[in-house]
Formats: C-alpha cells, sequence, structure tokens
C-alpha cells in the first residue's frame, strides 16, 4: 500500500511514517521501493506501527522504543525480563501520576482561592494563611 493509505489507515500523519522509517523503526520488511521510487507498505507495517503506537501511549520515549523494537525483533528477553521491564514502567508511571495529582492540588486550592477572592475576600485571605502556614501553597 502507498503511504497515504497507511497514514490513513494508522491515523497517522506520512510525515510520522517517514520519521519513524529514518529512525528505524520501519525496515525492509515493512517498506520496499518499488522500481518508480515510490514506498511500498506491506501488512508487516500495519502490525509494527500498531506496535510503536501501543509502546507510545505508556510512554515510551524514541529511544525506549528503539531499544524494545529491537529486542522485540531479536526475541532478546525473557518473559522474566519483559515483566520486568513492565513493572518498572508501571513504577515510574505510577510516580508520575502521583506528582500530576499533587500538581492537581495545587491548581485546585488555587482555583478555589481565586474563586473566592471575588465572592468573599476575608475568607479567602484566612483561606491563603492557612495554606500558607501549611506550606501547601
Amino acid at each position: 500500500m502507498k503511504i497515504q493509505e497507511l497514514a490513513d489507515k494508522m491515523g497517522l500523519t506520512i510525515h510520522t511514517i517517514r520519521f519513524y522509517e529514518k529512525e528505524g523503526l520501519l525496515d525492509d520488511r515493512h517498506v520496499r521501493r518499488e522500481s518508480n521510487n515510490y514506498r511500498n507498505y506491506s501488512e508487516e507495517a500495519v502490525e509494527r506501527l500498531k506496535l510503536i503506537k501501543k509502546f507510545q501511549s505508556i510512554g515510551c520515549s524514541l529511544a525506549e522504543l528503539k531499544e524494545v523494537l529491537q529486542e522485540h525483533d531479536a526475541n532478546a528477553r525473557t518473559n522474566q525480563q519483559i515483566i520486568d521491564w513492565i513493572q518498572a514502567k508501571k513504577k515510574e508511571i505510577e510516580s508520575k501520576k502521583e506528582e500530576y495529582d499533587q500538581m492537581l492540588d495545587t491548581l485546585n486550592k488555587m482555583l478555589e482561592y481565586r474563586t473566592l477572592l471575588m465572592d468573599d475576600p476575608q475568607t479567602a485571605q484566612e483561606m491563603l494563611k492557612t495554606w500558607h502556614a501549611g506550606s501547601s501553597v
């Protein structure tokens, strides 16, 4: 299939697919050049792009993605090593979630203060003093 068809099928841009190819995430198993120099993508390219999207959805960086795909292609990790990697990735995401939860708490307090400031400035000032005493904001 041509690149536009693949892009449409996968919900990606042509630029993204070419970037993946340039970065080595798609290789000659996934794309071949025709005599007119057009790229022709195989069904394996569809499966590869699904895999790439799956790993991106769990927060893999480009470097991490390259490593994972190389190991996947070479069948280089044992099941236990894969389990260990998944557990480490899960811990990383849980840590980020805790950070985001703290950010949301702070934003909610800021919003509450600013909203209250419009309706009841006296109570807002008291709330601000309480937060500063507790180092929340």
